[in-house]
């Protein structure tokens, strides 16, 4: 019936409608009287045409967007986030505790201890800690590491639905009661449908309450007038500065040890700094006492003290350092430990004059007031080795080889001082003993060497091995060694119990002492000048077995100036031709067989022989035919036997 127009006839009438009224289109909203569009129509009929009048159909067809854009399509699904990712970093934290029984404590029976319990929401593990109580005495911390904790024997583990303010958790036999929880964790469990359980009190431990009383428990006292305000206002930044020292030779490896001692005027507090040396062997910790107010007695009870008193505290007893303790010359005792104050600065001392008057501030001298160490005893040298290298395992485990001069070694590499040197003994048959007595200058060393004289019985020879001559009467430990300067014309040389007195010296002992002269006094190289000069114009001196020659010049002695040369070579008899091989082997370098003129000269010089060019030329003519002037080793050994 609903699609036939609305004409006569096309209409039905319900007769049994009992229903004629309008519908209410007016009501109110908020306060306001709002129209509202009727739905049903006389009768209770359902409207089902167009309601809407020209104007409202025009603006509902501009501005609705339903009619303009279209049907809203379905906003998309959104993404699946897992729990672990949507609830990472969510933790619950409840409050709660448990009790412990104390057994055989005569002051407690239990304890209550706090603990907070984190559940992770993220994979449902729970860890419980115990915050820390100062003094408690017992371990505390973490009780059970974040795990997943079971609740029953069927392998059910805890969950967040089961826990709640006023339960009781049990983890591993130990029973856990919740009391608290913080705001996340209650505003989680609300929004999840869980009635979260009022809030209940943690009970009272009897031990820390205990402690509590105990400690809060004062002694009462007057109160000082001293105005600590002003002290600080005043004397802020002050410090008295005092060098003590700390005298603790009396001890095993003790010693005088330098500090520093430090009074702050402004609250009376005092430390001392020790003042370390470099390469001193001790740590470098400067504070030996740090800063605070040191007593004076910290553990005795002076034996005055009224009876009365039931207990004995700091403030009855302790008496404290001040600035009266700490004057010049005082020995004071800090911590058992002996300081002597032997010094301050200027500021200390205007303090000083302006509080107690004092005016002279007289330094002590502390320098002598160490003890002298003990020397070590060195025994005796037990003639093995030299003397150096006995003294070396003297000073330590490991002997060390003795050090050495290597400058003094390269600048004086092959400088010898030849001295003749006369046997002063009173046997008689050393009377008359001549000795060359070579002092190396490179090492300090000695050699003593004996000629050999025919038919005196003596066996020639060394005498004396290179090695270096104490003098004597030296002590063992600092050794006085024989030096250049102890060599001179008439000088007593004693070398291991034996008496040398020096007669003469050849001429690089002159020369070097020319050369140096700041080393050698005026009258030693006088003396020898005068010795050398004396010798150097004796023409022949027969007594001399082997003294130089020099001879006077004139025109035609050639030959009797040769024949007085080979004279002179035949008072130095050297007949060994051992000695007369080495003495050509020493110019034949090279190793050709021969020696020319100029080896010749210079073996004249070395004997102390006449070096003159018509001299040398006659010479090797009498020792040899040859054209070129060389002389082979039978020729020479020929010469040298001849004369």
């Amino acid at each position: 019936m609903e699609g036939l127009p609305f004409l006569p006839g096309n209409s039905f009438k319900d007769p049994t409608n009992m229903r004629y009224h309008r519908s209410q289109s007016l009501k109110y909203s908020n306060g306001y009287a709002l129209p509202l569009r009727p739905e049903l129509g006389i009768g209770g009929v359902p409207i089902t045409r167009n309601q809407l009048n020209e104007a409202e159909l025009d603006e509902l067809a501009n501005f609705h967007p339903t009619l303009t854009y279209g049907q809203a399509k379905q906003a998309p699904p959104t993404d699946f986030i897992p729990s672990h990712v949507k609830l990472d970093k969510k933790v619950l934290r409840f409050n709660g505790y448990f009790t412990q029984t104390i057994i055989e404590s005569p002051d407690e029976t239990y304890r209550v201890r706090p603990i907070e319990l984190y559940y992770y929401l993220e994979d449902d593990t729970i860890a419980v800690f115990e915050p820390h109580v100062e003094n408690s005495g017992m371990p505390q911390g973490k009780l059970i590491k974040r795990q997943k904790l079971p609740k029953d024997d069927e392998g059910g583990t805890y969950h967040w639905r089961d826990i709640n303010i006023g339960m009781n958790l049990t983890f591993y036999g130990k029973i856990f009661k919740i009391v608290n929880c913080d705001q996340f964790t209650q505003n989680f469990l609300e929004s999840e449908g869980i009635i979260v359980n009022p809030l209940e009190p943690v009970p009272t431990d009897p031990y820390i309450e205990q402690r509590k009383t105990a400690s809060a428990l004062k002694t009462f006292s007057t109160p000082s007038s001293f105005d600590k305000t002003r002290q600080f206002l005043e004397l802020d930044r002050k410090v008295l500065r005092l060098f003590c020292l700390w005298d603790d030779q009396d001890s095993m490896f003790g010693e005088l040890r330098p500090f520093i001692l430090h009074y702050y005027l402004v609250d009376d507090t005092l430390e001392i700094r020790e003042v370390h040396k470099p390469n001193d062997g001790r740590d470098p910790f400067p504070v030996l006492i740090g800063r605070h107010k040191v007593p004076k007695n910290r553990s005795d009870i002076k034996p005055n003290f009224p009876l009365i008193t039931m207990e004995v505290t700091d403030h009855e007893i302790k008496e404290y350092f001040t600035p009266r303790d700490f004057m010049i010359g005082k020995t004071v005792i800090i911590y058992g430990r002996r300081f002597l104050v032997y010094d301050c600065d200027n500021f200390t001392k205007s303090f000083y004059y302006h509080n107690f008057g004092i005016t002279e501030f007289p330094a002590m001298e502390v320098e002598g007031m160490a003890k002298e160490l003990p020397k070590m005893e060195i025994p005796p040298y037990n003639n093995f080795g030299s003397m150096e290298d006995s003294l070396q395992s003297c000073l330590s485990l490991v002997p060390q080889p003795p050090k050495k001069d290597f400058i003094k070694m390269l600048e004086n590499d092959h400088k010898v001082l030849r001295f003749e040197a006369a046997m002063d003994s009173m046997k008689p048959e050393d009377k008359g003993r001549r000795f060359i007595l070579a002092y190396r200058l490179a090492d300090d060393m000695m050699t003593i060497y004996e000629p050999p004289v025919r038919n005196s019985g003596i066996i020639g020879g060394k005498f004396l091995e290179r090695t270096r001559v104490a003098k004597p009467g030296s002590q063992p430990d600092k050794p006085s060694f024989y030096g250049p300067q102890d060599f001179f014309i008439g000088a007593v040389i004693e070398v291991f119990k034996h008496r040398f007195v020096i007669t003469s010296a050849d001429q690089y002992v002159l020369k070097y002492m020319e050369e140096h002269k700041e080393q050698f006094p005026e009258q030693t190289v006088e003396s020898l000048r005068q010795k050398l000069g004396e010798t150097s114009i004796m023409v022949d001196q027969t007594s001399t077995k082997g003294g130089p020659l020099t001879v006077k010049r004139s025109p035609g002695d050639l030959e009797n100036l040769v024949r007085q040369v080979r004279a002179q070579l035949k008072k130095i008899a050297i007949t060994d031709k051992t000695r007369i091989d080495e003495m050509f082997l020493r110019y034949d370098t090279d190793r050709t067989g021969y020696i020319d003129a100029n080896n010749m000269r210079d073996l004249c010089r070395r004997l102390q022989l006449p070096t003159d060019d018509d001299v040398i030329i006659a010479l090797v003519s009498e020792c040899t035919n040859s054209v070129e002037g060389h002389i082979g080793l039978e020729e020479f050994r020929r010469f040298v036997e001849s004369s």
